[in-house]
């Protein structure tokens, strides 16, 4: 059969409710098979547009059904779930019955449309339930005596590279194993638990303890459920009677929902020292890697190695891409503005896996032959295990590297004798095809959840949300009058809600219903980590219909009383993950707006906001757990307070996470991309000690809690320049205020206008209007006399950096130590060759931005602190503080605006103050003229030469005034009474 391209299809979802909030932008067009894509912030640019096999207008053009079936708008171009199925599902289903392998698998950032294409929602489903319905309602339209079939159903999760089965409570330590055929070539999962299924009814049953087991699992082991890769797998034989014997055509259908794109392309991890051994999603990397190799091999490119063998997805995927498969890539878009990076990045991505070919055949061989081939085979591995692996190559090798490579052989040949014997029991009878498909529907029925729907109209219960809006309303938790402890399975007794992961103590927490009215009491003591709405949990609260409660780290729930349901009127007619989590943050003291009234930069913001607070929380409690002794906070970091300061052209509020050590004191600020390469780390490390490694030997240099010391940002102080546009000069002491505009101390900085050799300008020099200064050289010289700090850790050394205008580089002061009021002693001279339009506009509404750093030591903590735990440490520190310091301290995070507004203020009421003396010396100046004028005899009244004395009075300023003043005074002193006109004009001439 000849070569066959990778079928590539796009598809666009509508605005989600976040989206339609702030007024998103429509970024993407479709026409045909072709999609565009337009850059938001430049729309005069043509945009990008690119060709697929099929390009799916889901925008908009739709309507719901009373069934809930989402179906398109005579006229529109909506492309629904079924004509999706029709394209796409309908081609892998039909392949699966002339036995071609098939693969299909969804690519694109979190939230972008992915899951629902695959899976779908409610009544709208998606491709893997339509395929496998229409699979099912094929086979049972089979008239043929002589052919039967078989029908395997497995799924499975890939997350941080340990593949779970989800059909499988018991998964061991470090996940299943993924071993390589040697005939075939190809990679299996050992232990992957294969369930015969006869219906459906029965797939869709098996889907959903898959579903839940992902839900459970996420929950339980922290796992971002957006950085999963979820892949059901259908082995669909078709057994079919000949007079030569029985053959098999056999398919295996591959539905891969991929984890979140953007995890791997937006996050980075700049400037980290550890970004050389970790990757945000290890798996989409090698993906990529994988699809530009099979790319360039399928334009002609020599000696291309396709790296199948770098993550775990990659290897199980190895027959989708570039093997014996018939292939098809969705692609998911989201239409925003705000996602234009990650959308335009998918599409470049889907069109680059268009260009790979795979060869695929049919699988039919006689199941005779299987059999002889297998027992064949057999016979070869058990004389490997007899001779110890074959002959292996040692030469070089150490007697320990040895026994490895002769364990690491036998495991191998070992698992694949036993894969081959499964095999060959069920292609030679055994158990017969009735009897296993019997065993497990009696299994099926056995799965806990079902009737739940009836239960929950009726009865008190708890319901979990998720990020991932697929594993949410999965987990209900029942609740009878009486009590209801939660806690972990290891408590005596156990608790009736068992839960498990970070910050559950054995006995967490108590619900108590009596008469259909619900209490909830934190029993954990202090280290019972719970919240409510948000605020914690710290004595008896009755819960009301729909409250948020959050168990520990990640147990998020709702609690339903449907009996009481009072009045919700201020709450969304469904509550969902983002709802709660907006809610975290406001009672943290985040502002979380919507609509138009924010700013592209602000919407990321939040977004980042709502993003990072649960890990930061979970990150938190890794170091509790492994007494890191590190805490961990989301903080903005304004405009005014970065490195740019008024000067960041941007002026976004960035968000960053602090680091604090509890035992010194030292602090670190990381971007969000370090912190989301340290957190993926840190699980990591976290996984290792639940499977019980010794964390103890991990050197400090690879432990992802561990930094060097750094100069920390005491603070910043802004000197504005409006003096300059005048030529006068700035001196003052100006507050330092930190991140959060609290203060720090004071700086003491002078700004003066000077002649080029730095010496000041004649005290009479002054601008009147700043223009003059246009097409003119000029000076100024900037002084760095002192500081005075109020914290005492920083006395171990405090510097001061600035930089001007649009300098790349950083001006430093000396380092001085050993005192919290150094003398800097610092001054330079900054010179404009000529004065232009924006050097006028950065003295108008510009600033010099002063960065004070202190410097930090990895100094020995107090003995006491020693003996304390992490979590004792972070409750010392600041606890979990009650609602009012929470309201208290709401919008401190962007008081150093308004500590920064305050100087400006200051600055330019200074220079006004300066500006009103010299108008009221002219003003009295000019009085005097106009008396003296009036005083004399009318012979003497010459018009010219008052306008002109007049005249010089109002354009003179300051001392070079009082100068004037003094020498017209001196001539009118020694002049005649009876002075000609020609000595008034002297008069004016001095004047002027």
């Amino acid at each position: 059969m000849p070569d066959e391209s990778v079928k590539v299809a796009v598809r666009v979802r509508p605005f989600n409710q976040r989206e339609i909030d702030r007024e998103a932008k429509l970024i993407i067009q479709m026409k045909g098979q072709s999609t565009s894509i337009e850059n938001p912030d430049a729309r005069n640019e043509e945009p990008k547009t690119f060709s697929f096999d099929y390009s799916y207008w889901s925008h908009d053009g739709f309507k719901t059904n009373p069934d809930g079936i989402v179906v398109e708008v005579p006229g529109s171009n909506y492309a629904s779930q079924r004509k999706v199925f029709n394209d796409l599902g309908q081609g892998v289903l039909d392949n699966a019955f002339e036995g071609y392998n098939c693969s299909l698998f969804a690519y694109g950032q979190t939230g972008s449309g992915k899951s629902y294409s695959m899976v779908g929602y409610g009544a709208n489903r998606g491709i893997v339930p339509i395929t496998c319905d229409e699979l099912f309602k094929t086979m049972s339209s089979n008239t043929d005596p002589d052919k039967r079939y078989e029908v395997l159903f497995s799924m499975l999760e890939i997350y941080n590279e340990q593949v779970r089965d989800l059909l499988s409570k018991d998964n061991p330590k470090g996940g299943l194993n993924i071993r390589q055929n040697p005939t075939l070539g190809m990679f299996y999962v050992e232990g992957l638990k294969k369930v015969p299924v006869g219906s459906y009814a029965e797939i869709e049953k098996r889907m959903e303890q898959g579903t839940t087991q992902r839900t459970v699992a996420s929950t339980n082991m922290n796992a971002t459920s957006s950085r999963a890769h979820t892949v059901v797998t259908i082995v669909f034989d078709q057994i079919l009677k000949t007079p030569n014997g029985e053959t098999k055509k056999s398919s295996v259908m591959n539905l891969v929902d991929l984890a979140g794109s953007e995890r791997a392309d937006s996050t980075g991890a700049t400037g980290d020292r550890l970004k050389e051994g970790a990757n945000i999603n290890r798996s989409l990397s090698a993906l990529g890697n994988v699809i530009s190799a099979l790319a360039d091999l399928s334009m002609g490119k020599k000696k291309v190695v396709v790296p199948y063998r770098d993550s775990a997805l990659t290897k199980l995927l190895q027959n989708a891409l570039g093997g014996n498969s018939k292939t098809i890539m969705i692609a998911a878009l989201s239409p925003a503005d705000i996602n234009y990076d990650e959308t335009l990045s998918t599409l470049r991505y889907a069109d680059r896996a268009k260009k790979i070919k795979n060869r695929a055949v049919v699988n039919e061989n006689p199941l005779d032959k299987l059999i002889r081939e297998l027992k064949e085979e057999n016979d070869r591995l058990k004389k490997a295990m007899e001779t110890g692996g074959s002959a292996m190559q040692t030469a070089g090798m150490s007697p320990e590297d040895i026994e490895a490579m002769r364990k690491h052989m036998e495991e191998e040949i070992r698992a694949q004798f036993m894969a081959n014997q499964q095999m060959l029991a069920e292609a030679s009878g055994g158990q017969s095809w009735e009897e296993k498909l019997a065993a497990a529907r009696e299994e099926t029925e056995h799965i806990s959840g079902q009737s739940t729907d009836k239960r929950k109209k009726t009865e008190i219960h708890l319901v979990n949300l998720n990020e991932d809006p697929m594993l949410s309303g999965v987990i209900v938790h029942f609740i009878g009058e009486g009590e209801t402890i939660v806690g972990r399975n290891d408590a005596n007794p156990v608790p009736k809600i068992c839960l498990s992961g970070l910050s559950i103590q054995k006995q967490h927490a108590v619900i108590t219903v009596k008469n259909g009215v619900a209490v909830i009491e934190p029993v954990g003591g202090s280290g019972s980590k719970t919240k409510v709405n948000g605020l914690p949990l710290i004595s008896n609260k009755t819960l009301s219909h729909k409250d948020r409660i959050l168990f520990g780290s990640n147990h998020l729930y709702v609690f339903m009383n449907p009996k009481k349901p009072g009045d919700n009127s201020d709450l969304p007619d469904e509550i969902t993950w983002d709802f709660a989590q907006k809610e975290i943050a406001q009672v943290k003291g985040f502002a979380t707006g919507s609509g138009a009234d924010l700013t592209k930069e602000q919407q990321i913001a939040q977004e980042q906001i709502l993003e990072m607070l649960p890990m930061v929380s979970e990150v938190n409690a890794v170091s509790e757990e492994l007494n890191k002794h590190k805490s961990f906070d989301v903080v903005l970091i304004s405009a005014a307070a970065q490195e740019d300061g008024y000067n960041n052209k941007s002026n976004s509020t960035q968000v960053m996470v602090k680091m604090k050590n509890l035992l010194n004191g030292n602090t670190w600020l990381w971007e969000r991309g370090k912190f989301m390469n340290r957190r993926y780390l840190i699980q990591e490390m976290y996984q290792k000690y639940l499977d019980g490694e010794d964390l103890s030997k991990i050197l400090k240099e690879e432990d992802p809690f561990w930094e060097p010391t750094e100069d920390v940002l005491i603070g910043t102080a802004n000197v504005f320049l409006q003096s300059l546009s005048f030529a006068l000069d700035f001196d003052d002491t100006i507050l330092v205020s930190d991140y959060k505009g609290n203060e720090e101390g004071t700086l003491k900085v002078d700004v003066t206008p000077c002649h080029q050799n730095g010496k000041a300008l004649e005290e009479e020099y002054f601008v009147e209007d700043p223009k003059d200064l246009m097409g003119k050289p000029y000076h100024f010289k900037v002084d760095v006399k002192s500081a005075e700090i109020s914290k005492s850790r920083y006395s171990k050394g405090i510097k001061v950096r600035y930089r001007v205008f649009d300098e790349k580089d950083y001006t430093e002061t000396p380092l001085i130590k050993g005192t919290l009021q150094p003398v800097f002693k610092h001054s330079r001279i900054v010179t404009f060759s000529k004065i232009k339009k924006e050097h006028l506009e950065f003295f108008e509404s510009g600033c010099i931005t002063f960065l004070v750093y202190g410097m930090q030591e990895d100094t020995v903590p107090d003995q006491k602190l020693l003996k304390l735990t992490t979590k004792e440490l972070r409750q010392m520190e600041q606890g979990d503080p009650p609602a009012s310091v929470s309201a208290a301290r709401r919008n401190s995070v962007f008081a150093l605006e308004t500590a920064s507004d305050q100087s400006h203020l200051k600055t330019e009421l200074m220079l006004l103050q300066r500006k009103y003396e010299r108008l009221v010396q002219k003003e009295r100046r000019m009085q005097e003229v106009c008396k003296e004028w009036s005083e004399k005899p009318e012979n003497e009244q010459q018009y010219q030469s008052f306008y002109n004395a007049v005249s010089a009075v109002a354009y003179s300023t300051g001392t070079r005034l009082r100068t004037r003043v003094k020498l017209l005074n001196q001539v009118k002193s020694k002049r005649p009474a009876s002075a000609s006109p020609g000595g008034n004009k002297s008069s004016a001439c001095v004047l002027q």
